[in-house]
């Protein structure tokens, strides 16, 4: 089964006289980025809060927003007197320059950012490990998500991968019409410019043996075959974070139909080439959201 990278997750839990909500989101991306927000008192744990968040998600890029809820009961507050004075200087010459005025400023100033926090500087191990346990019950609700995700992903990536099988039949349904298209048209080119009585049959059958094995396009269909077996062989598997192999095969698969065309030298042929690259671009860009 498919994992997607893309998802959102929620958890909230009071932990002490705290109560906390973590949002986490994720995009696709091709390695672990995470943009963190949290309050000031949780700041001697970022890293481990990255660590568990990188083991737990994997791939892609994460935001995550971790707040504090107002739970009602009263809590003694530090009031950043320094930060407040450095938001206030620009917001009093905003309000002067836009002619506002100025007794709200101290009402905005509350509002903004870490001007007012807990009086709490930190957690105890106690706190820790409850908060941990709110922060995991986040990323799972996220990967969760995922795997619905991952179950469309995985459907039209099954699709996609058929289309270009029942484009393959084809081209090996038209093959041999092809070669006989090739040995007319160059025998008929050398009877019209040289004359049937010029030439030496003999040499001629031998020359198009050689020509028409160079062009022969069984090998390619075979590998482009076993390519797209193991892509879907690859899906089945329980392995989570797959997307890489399976962007790998898609590239394989890629330059079986590029050699494909370029060895066909018949239109009806090239039509079901036209075909299996659309089939394979769709592929490409939904890959690009599996983990």
């Amino acid at each position: 089964m498919l994992k997607s990278m893309t998802g959102f997750g929620r958890a909230e839990k009071s932990v002490g006289n705290k109560t906390f909500l973590v949002d986490i989101k994720s995009l696709n991306g091709k390695q672990f980025e995470l943009q963190l927000k949290l309050p000031a008192f949780l700041k001697p744990f970022e890293f481990d809060i990255r660590r568990l968040l990188s083991e737990k998600l994997g791939r892609g890029s994460v935001d995550c927003m971790i707040s504090l809820k107002d739970t009602g009961s009263a809590k003694p507050v530090t009031i950043n007197t320094d930060l407040a004075r450095a938001y206030y200087q620009p917001l009093a010459e905003l309000s002067a320059q836009l002619g506002l005025d100025p007794s709200h400023i101290l009402s905005t100033l509350v509002k903004l950012p870490e001007v007012i926090t807990p009086n709490s500087d930190t957690l105890t191990d106690k706190e820790w490990e409850e908060f941990k346990a709110v922060l995991l019950s986040a990323a799972e609700d996220l990967n969760i998500h995922r795997l619905d995700e991952g179950r469309s992903l995985e459907e039209d990536l099954r699709a996609r991968i058929s289309n270009i099988l029942k484009q393959q039949e084809e081209v090996i349904k038209l093959e041999p019409l092809r070669k006989q298209k090739i040995r007319e048209g160059i025998t008929r080119l050398l009877e019209e410019n040289v004359g049937k009585e010029n030439y030496d049959a003999n040499r001629l059958e031998q020359e198009l043996i050689y020509y028409i094995e160079k062009i022969d396009l069984s090998e390619e269909q075979v590998r482009l075959k076993n390519h797209c077996e193991y892509f879907t062989t690859l899906l089945a598997e329980n392995d989570d974070a797959k997307g890489k192999k399976l962007s790998f095969i898609l590239q394989e698969i890629g330059r079986e139909i590029n050699t494909t065309g370029s060895k066909a030298y018949d239109s009806s042929i090239q039509k079901c080439v036209v075909l299996m690259k659309d089939e394979l671009e769709k592929a490409k860009e939904q890959v690009l959201n599996v983990l």
